[in-house]
């Protein structure tokens, strides 16, 4: 297994914070949302010990997490950035199409960033993140700086909560109105 600095390991405490909130939020009747699996071609199998120790990608994935909300379709991806200045290369153009499509059959996406320096959580509306995504296509910035977010879309913890993206989806749901 990597070390904690090693590039495999990114995001999985994060990723391990958001199947645990989805877990609360399933057991309090609130939402239905499951980690998307990453299909993969195993390459070399270390039969002595029962696991991969190779593979590769078959096909690019989507994002992340995706259900319902109090019926609600809703997809996320979650992203962890080290420093307030998030780079647009960590965004793939499939995910950004998958996302598009998502929005245009009523569906709510959204990216929920971890500012992991800070501690502190974001929901990046669907709308914010095109609004940097096109501004990066057209010759602007490739990256957003975190003064450049919504100060009312940072998530703040409360009841027990790990990851209280709800209430940004609630915002984001209530602005759409």
């Amino acid at each position: 297994m990597g070390t904690w600095s090693s590039r495999g390991l990114r995001g999985s405490t994060l990723e391990e914070l958001v199947n645990r909130t989805n877990e609360q939020y399933r057991d309090k009747g609130l939402a239905l949302l499951q980690k998307v699996p990453t299909p993969i071609t195993p390459i070399r199998i270390d039969k002595e010990h029962r696991h991969i120790t190779l593979a590769y990608f078959e096909k690019k994935s989507t994002v992340d997490y995706i259900g319902a909300v109090q019926g609600v379709p809703v997809c996320f991806d979650a992203k962890e950035c080290r420093t307030d200045t998030f780079p647009l290369a960590n965004i793939h153009e499939h995910q950004v199409r998958f996302m598009e499509d998502f929005e245009r059959q009523e569906g709510v996406a959204f990216l929920l960033l971890y500012f992991s320096h800070r501690d502190e959580f974001y929901y990046l509306r669907f709308c914010e993140m095109m609004k940097f995504w096109k501004r990066g296509r057209n010759g602007g910035r490739k990256s957003f700086l975190l003064s450049e977010l919504d100060p009312a879309y940072f998530l703040t913890r409360k009841s027990g909560v790990l990851v209280p993206y709800l209430e940004g989806l609630q915002m984001d749901l209530s602005a759409r109105d």
